[in-house]
């Protein structure tokens, strides 16, 4: 990735108080406010061609007609964030709050007003610590576990999966077809000094509720399972610089979830989940390489999908490859391809609970130009097909141009 659009990236996505998040700064009293953010917003075309019944597939199915379009943000909500910063007592402090208006609507009725996107509230929390003993953080940011996955998927920047034409607020990227997303989730969270180029973070985490997708008559979804322990998630990287530059890094979570069959009976099981990846720079090509193995863990979004009626966890795994090539006037192209697989459990049969959804995958084409230091055009091509266990498939195509700002 371009290392100003990296950087522009993290600093929208991840404003942390050990970072410098290179926004709108202005020093009062004791403290420095960084204000930072972007806006982005997608012209985007989806056609679909197939209609059948894939619960928790991520491809378009195909309705009165065939395509759709609708302008809204990417994978990115547009994002206005705070950050205050101090030092104290030989302490670094810092306080972030952020904000994410969508930019897409709906119309709800005809003649009606439009129905907006909602007003998401992704951060909120504090830190405090020092470069020769690390950080903590206390409050809700972006998970630990699946966090660089999605901060190196160059759709950060651009739609992949996803409907443009429901006014949501954002899109979903690479989520569900290659990685399960990170969340924004509450946690308290250590992370050690950087340690010539190794560091680790640690933290409890608000456990999630599962989700059984399926009962034994219709398809349905709903929360379920109460939660009595914390959860964990933690990850360790190592980076080098050079002319061969790069970071690898592994991580883990886990989580008790008490009480989860649909029958009501008293079931408890462990979700875990574990993670690996690496990208690597030379010259100007980047390659990324990743994957996630989990029982219990879920697909698309954490514990989603992850459990039976029974309560029985149903193991799920997954990962992408990509590789990008800036040119010489700047412009990045890149393709990359993730997949996402779960699996079924004995009682996942029949005509009904075979329709749980089996594989997402997708393959991405982009370019991403920065017209200036903070502006970058998009242009980007996503197919995505869904698989089920009746051996039925849906498949979409999504094209996508915009642009996305940050200051």
């Amino acid at each position: 990735m371009n290392n100003k659009i990296k950087l522009a990236v993290a600093g929208a996505v991840l404003a942390s108080a050990s970072v410098a998040n290179a926004g709108i700064t202005w020093t009062a009293g004791d403290w420095t406010v960084d204000m930072n953010g972007n806006v982005n917003a997608f012209a985007a075309q989806t056609h679909a061609s197939d209609s059948n019944t894939v619960n928790g597939g991520l491809a378009g199915t195909k309705g009165n007609d065939s395509d759709s379009v609708g302008i809204n943000t990417g994978l990115l909500p547009s994002w206005l964030g705070f950050t205050a910063t101090t030092r104290q007592n030989d302490i670094d402090t810092s306080v972030t709050i952020s904000f994410q208006p969508g930019a897409g609507n709906t119309k709800a009725l005809a003649g009606g007003n439009s129905n907006n996107a909602a007003t998401e509230n992704r951060q909120a929390f504090l830190t405090f610590g020092d470069k020769s003993w690390g950080s903590v953080k206390v409050g809700k940011d972006l998970g630990i576990f699946g966090s660089t996955a999605i901060l190196n998927d160059m759709t950060l920047l651009g739609v992949g999966a996803g409907s443009v034409s429901a006014g949501n607020t954002t899109t979903l990227g690479r989520i569900g077809t290659g990685y399960v997303y990170a969340d924004w989730i509450g946690q308290i969270a250590y992370t050690t000094p950087n340690m010539n180029g190794f560091q680790a973070t640690l933290g409890i985490v608000q456990p999630w509720k599962a989700n059984t997708a399926l009962s034994t008559t219709t398809v349905s979804s709903g929360s379920s399972g109460t939660n009595d322990e914390f959860g964990f998630q933690g990850q360790a990287s190592y980076s080098w610089t050079g002319d061969f530059a790069g970071k690898a890094w592994a991580g883990f979570m886990s989580q008790n979830v008490e009480n989860i069959a649909s029958t009501g009976a008293n079931t408890s099981e462990t979700s875990t989940g574990f993670e690996a990846g690496v990208s690597a720079s030379v010259m100007n090509i980047n390659l990324v390489a990743y994957g996630y193995s989990g029982d219990g863990l879920g697909t698309t979004s954490l514990l989603g999908d992850a459990f039976d009626t029974t309560g029985k966890a149903r193991d799920s795994d997954g990962g992408y490859v990509q590789a990008t090539y800036v040119i010489p006037m700047g412009t990045k192209l890149g393709v990359s391809y993730g997949v996402s697989k779960l699996d079924d459990n004995a009682i996942d049969t029949g005509a009904v609970r075979g329709t749980l959804v089996k594989e997402n995958n997708m393959l991405t084409i982009g370019a991403y130009h920065p017209l200036t230091k903070h502006l970058n055009l998009v242009a980007e091509f996503s197919d995505v097909e869904s698989k089920n266990y009746l051996s039925q498939s849906n498949d979409s195509q999504t094209i996508a141009l915009g642009a996305i700002l940050f200051f």
